[in-house]
């Protein structure tokens, strides 16, 4: 990207008066669906905040969202809401233009967390406040904040599940079989939902009690680009054909909850679930509606839930703390290093859910009862 500032205005408005004549305005100022998402016809209280978030396919980051658009607008704010179709080009002329058009502050849920440095330079140049939002933005200077969940505890939450179910320190001397996904290599989060798992697990694979007969346990090896659930499907029946021909996998540690359900498609294809083979032990992460009922249905075992209204709240909260003065509420200092600074962090907890304890959900209002039938 350019830097002399007048060159790249005039870029951007080249390449968003292309864009428009194609119809694809997703990429300049529009929702991924095309309906504008631009709420700033107005002076609000507190001007307008820019909220960038990473895609639809995802019932989660549309609550997300959703749940920003009503913490501020509750401060007083007017919000600018864009998804970028998890096309890293779609969310940085997004941001270009919520700069342009002198939004006061941008809670960004980065696509890749590396690839914003430029952008972020510009909305430092207008002194524009930036909050990461659950994922960490790398490699820039120009992140004031970070609101976030306890991520290295997701993947604690995660194995420590699997060796409770299979009652790992009950039994010593039984072997089990187990395989290993991440999430996507570009995604921050990634590396600690994965690296907690795997310090829960290594006493037990270390004593060869817990075997991945893939041998597939770096993380380079297990990611999944953009947490898509048909690569997910499309690696488990891999694993499946080559290795478990004879034997049974016993738990798939999965990091999301749409990894899960490519998962879980592949060993049904396998035979899992029916014919007395039972399902393995299967994680995930998020709490999503189609998972939870596959929990209920006793598929899927688990999943980690994060209440994203929190989250919300606390991104509106820190947002709003930065543009009046304020100092920002954080609980961590020292564990985000993006490459170039440690970002001052808030961390909310995460919770392990499963068939014995989902009413949890319905208690705190994340769904109604009817929806979970």
């Amino acid at each position: 990207m350019r830097t002399h500032r007048a060159a790249r205005r005039r870029t951007t408005a080249i390449l968003c008066t292309a864009v428009l004549a194609l119809g694809a305005l997703t990429a300049c100022g529009q929702d991924s669906e095309g309906g504008s998402k631009n709420q700033d016809t107005g002076d609000a209280k507190g001007g307008t905040i820019g909220i960038a978030m990473p895609t639809k396919s995802s019932e989660r980051w549309i609550a997300d969202g959703n749940n920003m658009v009503k913490e501020f607008e509750a401060k007083g704010y007017k919000t600018d809401l864009q998804y970028g179709d998890d096309k890293v080009e779609n969310q940085v002329a997004q941001i270009e233009n919520m700069i342009s058009k002198g939004h006061k502050a941008l809670v960004i849920a980065a696509i890749d967390g590396s690839s914003l440095t430029d952008v972020l330079a510009r909305a430092k140049e207008q002194g524009i406040a930036v909050i990461s939002y659950d994922r960490l933005i790398r490699g820039t200077e120009n992140v004031d904040y970070y609101a976030t969940f306890d991520n290295h505890k997701v993947g604690e939450l995660q194995a420590q599940y699997i060796v409770d179910a299979l009652k790992l320190d009950d039994n010593p001397d039984k072997k089990f079989n187990v395989e290993l996904f991440a999430g996507s290599p570009d995604d921050n989060n990634t590396g600690f939902f994965f690296n907690g798992a795997m310090d829960t697990f290594k006493p037990y694979l270390d004593k060869g009690q817990l075997v991945v007969k893939s041998g597939q346990t770096k993380l380079n090896q297990v990611s999944t680009l953009r947490w898509d659930g048909g690569t997910a499907q499309k690696r488990m029946d891999d694993l499946l054909s080559k290795n478990y021909t004879s034997d049974e996998v016993d738990a798939v540690l999965s990091p999301y909850d749409g990894i899960s359900i490519g998962i879980l498609s592949a060993l049904k294809s396998a035979g899992y679930g029916s014919g007395g083979k039972d399902l393995p032990v299967v994680t995930g992460q998020d709490a999503e509606l189609a998972s939870v009922k596959s929990i209920i249905a006793g598929e899927q075992t688990q999943t980690v839930y994060k209440d994203t209204r929190k989250l919300a709240k606390q991104a509106a909260q820190m947002t709003d703390a930065v543009l009046t003065g304020g100092k920002p509420e954080t609980n961590d200092t020292t564990s985000y290093d993006n490459g170039v600074k440690v970002v001052p962090s808030f961390l909310l907890e995460p919770v392990s859910i499963d068939k014995s304890n989902y009413q949890t959900l319905i208690d705190e209002g994340y769904y109604d009862a009817g929806q979970l039938k």
